[in-house]
């Protein structure tokens, strides 16, 4: 049987082959087609659970399928598999963009709405309705005639951009490769090189293999000495998918191309520009709040951001005979100076926190705060390194410890080629009464790319993370909970399903506080070597450390944030994209950036993820989180923020409501009030630097 057609229970990863998905695709789109036909015919009446045996079934096995294909393409990639992931792209997109605006099914839903069954439905259901005649305006079933085929036209032609603009990207990335010799590695740490040096190995070289994923080059620009070195793979990292460089991979075209089609879909909606489009199912209510939310942002952190870089310099002129520092020197220039006045460096903690014991520490914290049980599962995976596990709790009024799946997840920790870079979590499937019947449990994907095990001495040993990979971890696993502990039973409202964008990354950034935290730290740390937990000085060195140089991480994001709405905001600007970047930089930035800097060309969140015209969600979505926070630490005992029953409070109302209520209102429902801008500027050092607080109208 062709695996991908076996939706029954957990993906085949292993058996899965390039050749099963054209077939499978197939088959599962005619399936939906003819759900839909049926769903909008006589035969069906226009009624809740009706409508959802019929279509609902039938999509949901074909997402199913898709995104394992979509998964696979990301985490493994080949040119096999890339070529039927390509081909059958513009399918299901078709599909997609068709039945999102079928105006006869909009009419069905439309009258389930006016129809005596609404007010008996549940707020779950009713959420859930409300958000589907949103998207159906949204998919252009309103439109008629040409319009309706030129959006659908525009549509294909995104997606098939976006994939494209991911493939330049991650081939840019995996094709570069410098071979250093030992000497131009002085200062690089040993376990960089180790991991280096088998990289050639395996191309029969002697030398020490760099790539631009980030476990490999990052490290060479924090610690390495060789300054033309440093300055190599920074200018192969800010070009990489553009002009400067290979011009097979050059994504300039896609960019200019993405954000005209873009504007064009908004005017056909009715739109000024694709921004407003963006902001319809969002927290924010207009292009003007979220300027005026990331220029005061900017402004409040700009004069620390100005101190950060006038001590950079100094450090750089005085300590390192460096008298123009440039953007390839940051990292290290940075590194040094917080050796210096902390007395530590990243690769010092580093030994602290081998990925076996991180694990066990941040699975004891969500088993502990969120009252679940978290154990090591079986399911075909798609690489020997991915790990699969399960999440339980205690049944109700169980008296003989019986338990209830709660969810699973995949977990890949490592970089490899052919893995697409970054972090980030994606759904296998949703929590979901189905109309059989059966409760289907959530599944999730957890991906990072982390710098893998490496042999010392002819022993493998464990997996080291920085302090930051620690914090990613946790942040991926925010989103996870929120995907896998939800109670929703309504598929296009449980979990992450339905809730406005701008708010998705509130249990994600939530987790990261923890990494802060030392009754946390130092269950989750112990030395490589000699098995001892993280020193409590050194832990404070770090946390007085936390916001070095806060002010330039802040002006940096709410820059990226600024230039992606003014992109999407300003009709016509796709006729000179990087005119839009430089005047952004001077508008907000304190740190030149190099002319040939070409960052854009790899951001692939906003060409390629989801987050056109929404990355400010970041910053907006730090305001809830830093302000959920606090209530933790207001509740927290002897030292420790891990209160069971404030955990509770969090768990019951924001992971397991997911997107049947407003944002919002969760949010409300755990603090009791709306979110403060207060919060996350006390967290970040950069309350004393705001004589007032934002108005009402420039927070979340």
């Amino acid at each position: 049987m062709n695996p991908l057609l076996d939706t029954a229970g957990l993906p085949k990863f292993a058996d899965i082959r390039p050749e099963h998905v054209t077939p499978a695709i197939g088959e599962l789109l005619a399936n939906a087609n003819d759900a839909l036909d049926r769903a909008t015919s006589d035969a069906v009446a226009a009624d809740y659970d009706a409508l959802s045996t019929v279509l609902d079934v039938a999509t949901e096995r074909l997402g199913r399928a898709w995104g394992a294909v979509s998964h696979l393409n990301a985490v493994a990639d080949t040119p096999a598999l890339r070529a039927a992931y390509t081909e059958n792209l513009p399918k299901v997109t078709e599909f997609h963009t068709r039945m999102g605006a079928d105006e006869r099914l909009f009419a069905k839903y439309q009258a389930v709405q006016a129809g005596p069954g609404a007010a008996r439905l549940s707020a779950a259901r009713r959420k859930a309705l409300t958000n589907a005649l949103r998207d159906f305006v949204l998919s252009g079933a309103e439109l008629r005639g040409a319009a309706k085929q030129r959006f659908a036209e525009l549509q294909d032609a995104q997606a098939e951009a976006a994939q494209s603009f991911s493939e330049h990207v991650l081939d840019a990335t995996d094709r570069f490769a410098y071979f250093a010799t030992e000497a131009e590695l002085d200062g690089v740490p040993d376990d960089v090189k180790s991991a280096a040096r088998a990289a050639a190995q395996a191309e029969d070289r002697s030398s020490f293999k760099i790539t631009l994923h980030f476990p490999s080059y990052f490290p060479v620009l924090q610690y390495g000495r060789n300054r033309a070195l440093r300055e190599t793979l920074y200018r192969a990292h800010v070009t990489r998918a553009s002009e400067l460089g290979d011009p097979a991979h050059d994504n300039s075209t896609l960019m200019r191309e993405l954000l005209a089609m873009r504007q064009e879909e908004a005017q056909l909606l009715g739109f000024a520009s694709y921004a407003e489009v963006s902001l319809v199912p969002k927290m924010a209510t207009s292009v003007q709040q979220v300027r005026a939310f990331l220029v005061d942002l900017a402004r409040r952190a700009r004069a620390g951001a100005e101190r950060d870089l006038a001590e950079l310099r100094e450090f750089a002129r005085t300590e390192l005979a460096l008298d123009d520092l440039q953007a390839w020197d940051l990292a290290f220039v940075s590194e040094r100076l917080k050796e210096q006045r902390y007395a530590f460096s990243d690769q010092e903690v580093k030994q602290y926190f081998t990925e076996p014991k991180v694990l066990d520490g941040l699975f004891r914290i969500i088993e502990t705060l969120f009252e679940v049980t978290i154990r090591p599962d079986e399911a075909q995976v798609w690489h020997p390194s991915v790990r699969f596990y399960r999440i339980e709790r205690a049944s109700a009024g169980a008296v003989d410890g019986a338990r209830t799946l709660v969810g699973q997840f995949y977990l890949d920790l490592y970089a490899r080629p052919g893995k697409r870079p970054g972090a980030w979590m994606d759904e296998v499937r949703g929590r979901w009464a189905r109309p059989d019947g059966r409760l289907q449990t959530p599944v999730a994907n957890l991906v990072c790319n982390f710098a893998a095990p490496v042999e010392v001495d002819g022993k493998l040993r464990p997996a080291l993370l920085t302090h930051d990979d620690v914090t990613t971890l946790f942040h991926e696993f925010g989103h996870g909970l929120h995907h896998l502990l939800t109670q929703v039973e309504d598929i296009g409202v449980a979990g992450i399903s339905g809730v406005e964008w701008d708010a998705v990354e509130l249990p994600s950034q939530f987790m990261e506080n923890f990494c802060w935290e030392w009754d946390v730290l130092k269950h989750l740390s112990a030395h490589v070597d000699s098995g001892e937990p993280l020193p409590r000085e050194l832990f404070e060195r770090m946390l007085a450390a936390k916001n070095f140089h806060s002010g330039l991480a802040t002006v940096r994001q709410v820059e990226f944030a600024l230039t992606d709405m003014r992109l999407h905001a300003e009709p016509g600007c796709e006729a000179d994209i990087q005119r839009v970047a430089d005047e952004v930089r001077r508008e907000v930035a304190v740190v030149p950036a190099p002319p040939f800097n070409r960052f854009l060309h790899s951001f692939s969140h906003i060409f390629a993820g989801g987050y056109s015209a929404g990355y400010y969600s970041y910053k907006w979505a730090e305001v809830l989180s830093a302000d959920a926070w606090s209530a933790f630490e207001e509740s927290a005992h002897n030292g420790s923020v891990l209160n069971v029953e404030t955990g509770r409070r969090y768990r019951q109302s924001v992971l397991e409501v997911g997107g049947s209520r407003s944002a919002m209102d969760s949010f409300k429902a755990f603090r009791g009030r709306e979110p403060s801008i207060d919060a996350l500027l006390r967290h970040q050092g950069l309350l004393a630097a705001s004589a007032t607080s934002a108005s009402a109208a420039n927070v979340p």
